[in-house]
């Protein structure tokens, strides 16, 4: 308990000397030091919230909130969530995104609005186009390519390849095996 009690004390320390290079630790949504806008490194432990983050995220078995994200998010034991606009590469076993994402997503439970880019998870649902998902189960309101076990869209601009795959403007609704946009005929 010692040991614990003089690590989060230097933590801290670290974080109250470091705020000119840009770091910030979050512990069950205490800043230190106390900032809403991040340039650099974010620290959480269990719960984290902070409106503006450019730079590295580590969420250490902690829920890591933002709604600005630019940078690398790293959530392996822990979740992103991001309530504005993305854009980068976020890690995590969940990544909540629920504004407009421009890069990659690598989880094992995607959520978002929209994503310019890759949607990779077992896992990948979004309530707006997607361009790349590559996971078990693939599910958006607009897709341009889809790789899964299960793929679902209303909206197919492109290619679904897949053991069952659904969309509404496929050339047929289901299909097993690989379906493509009907427009094109």
């Amino acid at each position: 308990m010692k040991r614990i009690k003089i690590l989060l004390g230097m933590l801290f320390l670290l974080s109250s000397m470091s705020f000119a290079i840009g770091f910030q630790l979050n512990v069950m949504e205490k800043q230190f030091p106390a900032s809403e806008d991040v340039s650099g490194l974010r620290l959480n432990f269990l719960y984290g919230k902070t409106a503006n983050v450019t730079g590295v995220d580590f969420n250490l078995i902690a829920l890591g909130e933002s709604e600005n994200f630019k940078g690398l998010q790293f959530g392996f034991i822990g979740a992103n969530k991001v309530t504005n606009s993305f854009s980068g590469l976020g890690m995590g076993i969940v990544n909540l995104h629920s504004g407009s994402s421009k890069g990659v997503l690598w989880g094992l439970v995607n959520t978002s609005e929209s994503v310019e880019g890759v949607q990779w998870g077992a896992v990948n649902y979004s309530t707006g186009r997607s361009t790349v998902d590559l996971g078990l189960i693939n599910i958006s309101q607009g897709a341009a390519f889809q790789i899964g076990v299960f793929n679902m869209t209303n909206d197919l601009t492109g290619v679904q390849i897949g053991l069952i795959n659904m969309a509404k403007t496929g050339f047929l609704p289901v299909f097993p095996f690989f379906n493509i946009d009907g427009r094109i005929f």
